[in-house]
C-alpha cells in the first residue's frame, strides 16, 4: 500500500522556489523572438509577481498557498518556453523538448 503525503514539507517548498528562480533568472537572458518583447515583459511580471506572492504566503506558515503560487508562477515560465517567445533549451527547468520545438 502506497502512503500518501498531504503536507508540502519546507524543504519541498525550498526546492521549489530554488527551480522557479533559476528558470525566471534563465527566462530573463534567453534571446526573445522578434516581435514578442512586450509579451515577455507581461509573463516575466506575472512570474516576479507570484514568486512575491510565494514568498509573502510562505512568511504568514501559508506553505500551501505558497507552493501554489509558485506552480502558478512556473507554468507562466513554461507557457512562454513552449510558445517560443523565449528561447530556453533546458528541460530540467522548462517544459521543452532541447530546442526542437518550432
Amino acid at each position: 500500500m502506497c502512503r500518501i503525503v498531504n503536507t508540502i514539507s519546507g524543504a519541498k517548498l525550498e526546492k521549489y522556489f530554488l527551480i522557479t528562480e533559476k528558470a525566471l533568472a534563465a527566462a530573463k537572458k534567453a534571446p526573445v523572438k522578434k516581435d514578442h518583447k512586450q509579451d515577455v515583459a507581461v509573463i516575466l511580471d506575472m512570474v516576479e509577481r507570484y514568486v512575491s506572492d510565494a514568498h509573502h504566503f510562505e512568511k504568514t506558515g501559508d506553505k500551501v498557498l505558497a507552493f501554489a503560487a509558485l506552480n502558478y508562477a512556473h507554468g507562466w515560465l513554461d507557457c512562454g518556453a513552449r510558445l517560443g517567445l523565449f528561447v530556453v533549451n533546458d528541460s530540467t527547468l522548462f517544459t521543452v523538448d532541447n530546442g526542437c520545438l518550432e
